[in-house]
C-alpha cells in the first residue's frame, strides 16, 4: 500500500481537535478502526481517512496524495491546541485471510478484511480491491470520491463512516439536513457494464446524461446515478449500462 501515509497525531488535545473536525466518532478508535471525512464548511468532501488508536496518539492512514493538503488543513484548525501532526513512517498492510493480532478489520465492510501499521513495507498482494470494492459500492479516494462529492451521496452511512450522534464537526449541518430534510435525488450505485469504457465516462439515457461510471470489475462497476432519470438500459460510450434502481 504504497499509496497510503500513516499520519500520526499526538497530544494532550488530539481526541477532542479530531472530534470537532471529522463525521465519526473519534471515542470509537478505542474499539476499533474508525473510517471517517473531514469536509468542507459547506459539507463537501476533502479527505476520507481509518483513525487508528496508538497508545495516546491516534494514526491517520490517508492516501497519499492527500496526506500534504490534509496536514496543512488540520494545522490551521489546531491554533492553540496541544496536537502534533508528523508522518509515522508506518506503512498500511492489507489482507482478507485471518485477522492477525495486529490487524484491525475494515470498519466499511467485513469482505475488504484488515489493515494494519508496520515498520516493514507491505508485501505484494494478489487480491483484486477493485473487484472487492465494486461488489458493495464501496468508493476510492480520487476515483468515486473527489471535492464535488457528499458523503451520503458516497454511501458513507452504509460504510460506517459518519456518526449522526457525535454533536457538531466541520460540514455537520449540511450532512445532517440531508440526512433528516431530504431524499437523496443523486448517489452512487451498482450497475451491469457490458463492453469497455474508461472510468469517469458520462452515463446516457437517451441524448440525457444521468449519471457517471466509474470503477468497474467482472461486468459490474459504480456508477454516481441521477435517481429520477436513470433507466433500467443506458450507454456509457460503447458499453451497455444496466440498472434495478438500489442506491447506496
Amino acid at each position: 500500500m504504497s499509496d497510503r501515509t500513516v499520519l500520526r497525531l499526538s497530544g494532550a488535545d488530539v481526541g477532542t481537535f479530531l472530534q470537532g473536525l471529522v463525521t465519526n466518532d473519534v471515542n470509537k478508535v478505542t474499539d476499533g478502526l474508525v473510517y471517517a471525512a473531514l469536509l468542507t464548511p459547506q459539507g463537501k468532501y476533502l479527505a476520507d481517512f481509518f483513525l487508528a488508536a496508538d497508545g495516546e496518539d491516534i494514526l491517520m492512514d490517508v492516501a497519499s496524495e492527500l496526506a500534504p493538503g490534509l496536514m496543512q488543513r488540520l494545522s490551521l484548525y489546531k491554533l492553540r491546541a496541544d496536537v502534533t501532526i508528523a508522518d509515522s513512517g508506518l506503512h498500511v498492510h492489507r489482507g482478507v485471510d485471518a485477522l492477525p493480532a495486529d490487524g484491525l478489520a475494515d470498519p466499511r465492510h467485513a469482505t475488504l478484511g484488515w489493515r494494519a501499521y508496520r515498520a516493514e513495507p507491505a508485501p505484494e498482494t494478489d487480491v483484486d480491491w477493485t473487484a472487492l470494492r465494486v461488489a458493495e459500492v464501496v468508493p476510492e479516494t480520487g476515483v468515486e470520491l473527489t471535492p464535488d462529492s457528499y458523503i451520503l451521496e458516497a454511501g458513507f452511512e452504509a460504510l460506517n463512516g459518519v456518526d449522526f450522534r457525535k454533536g457538531c464537526y466541520v460540514g455537520q449541518e449540511v450532512t445532517a439536513r440531508m440526512k433528516h430534510k431530504t431524499t437523496l435525488r443523486k448517489g452512487l450505485a451498482q450497475v451491469g457494464v457490458t463492453g469497455a469504457v474508461t472510468p469517469g465516462t458520462d452515463i446516457m439515457s437517451g441524448d440525457r446524461v444521468v449519471g457517471t461510471l466509474y470503477s468497474q470489475a467482472g461486468g459490474r462497476g459504480i456508477a454516481h446515478l441521477r435517481f429520477d432519470h436513470a433507466q433500467p438500459e443506458m450507454q456509457a460510450g460503447d458499453a451497455r449500462v444496466t440498472w434495478d434502481g438500489g442506491g447506496n
